[in-house]
């Protein structure tokens, strides 16, 4: 009798109008309500240890089937990225293990799974539009210099990718926890930011076709480029400042121009009371020249 009960136990597979891949949306917002739980589990777990941990596994014991699953460790992915921050450390690896029942169709999970990847890397669609638009502009053998602000490891997942940008996450949460920003807005707002490696620039310039890549260079930008007297060479403060005049207007469109001196004030100490890490106090940058073939 047991072993009949498993072979029908199991959610409706597939991706059709009844699949449960496509009518999961009540257990996704009981997820999303347990952000909260999982952030401060991680966090305690992380500062529990005298070592900060090289590796954290998870289990899901319930992960049925479909995007719902992918929700999960990505909240645990950035649960673990913002406790290492918060520590100073680098992001360990997290090594996430499925189990379910054996009868469930794990491939809606699987084909989920290339919709997580595609959106860690949101500017690839952006960037070959781009190139193609250049294409149709420049005449054959013309030369085009691009500067983009990139990373040094092929992970778009490292920290290195949102070094800058995970203070203010944290400044707009602090906001959230007094009451000055509701939770909904901050989990609708996205800035339209990606760092790319030297890899996937190739790869994109390939893929579009368009152009020949003459020249690839990847350098670092040192924050004591801020170091000046209006700042009282506060390097940092520099940084938050210039970060201020780059997305204000973003963060005034969504949330309203009444938090902005609160929020970059509150991103300013979260970025200069981070412990110091030298070798990561700098821009990584990419320059890369380009010829228009025939």
């Amino acid at each position: 009798m047991e072993m009949e009960m498993v072979k029908f136990f199991h959610m409706n597979g597939g991706a059709g109008g009844a699949s449960y891949s496509n009518n999961s949306g009540l257990q996704k917002m009981g997820i999303l309500k347990t952000k909260g739980m999982i952030e401060k589990a991680v966090t305690d777990l992380c500062y529990s240890n005298v070592n900060f941990p090289k590796t954290l596994t998870m289990a899901d014991l319930g992960c049925s089937l479909g995007p719902n699953t992918l929700l999960v460790g990505s909240m645990l992915i950035n649960a673990v990225a913002k406790a290492s921050l918060k520590m100073g450390h680098k992001s360990p690896e997290i090594q996430i293990n499925l189990n379910d029942l054996p009868t469930n169709d794990f491939n809606t999970i699987f084909s989920s799974l290339q919709e997580f990847q595609e959106s860690s890397i949101i500017g690839d669609k952006d960037f070959l539009t781009f190139l193609r638009c250049r294409s149709e502009e420049m005449v054959v053998g013309g030369h085009m210099v691009l500067t983009l602000s990139g990373r040094k490891t092929d992970d778009p997942c490292d920290e290195e990718s949102y070094y800058l940008w995970r203070p203010f996450s944290m400044a707009l949460e602090d906001m959230v926890s007094e009451g000055l920003i509701d939770e909904a807005e901050l989990d609708s707002f996205n800035l339209p930011q990606y760092t790319a490696s030297l890899n996937e620039i190739k790869n994109l310039v390939e893929k579009e076709g368009s152009f020949i890549i003459d020249d690839m260079e990847l350098f670092d930008v040192d924050w004591t480029a801020w170091e000046k007297t209006e700042y009282g060479n506060d390097a940092k403060r520099g940084v938050a400042l210039a970060i201020r005049a780059a997305i204000e207007p973003l963060v005034s469109n969504h949330f309203g121009e009444a938090i902005l001196d609160d929020v970059f004030m509150r991103y300013e100490k979260f970025l200069t009371n981070r412990l110091p890490c030298k070798e990561k106090e700098a821009l990584v940058t990419i320059s890369v020249s380009l010829i228009r073939k025939m």
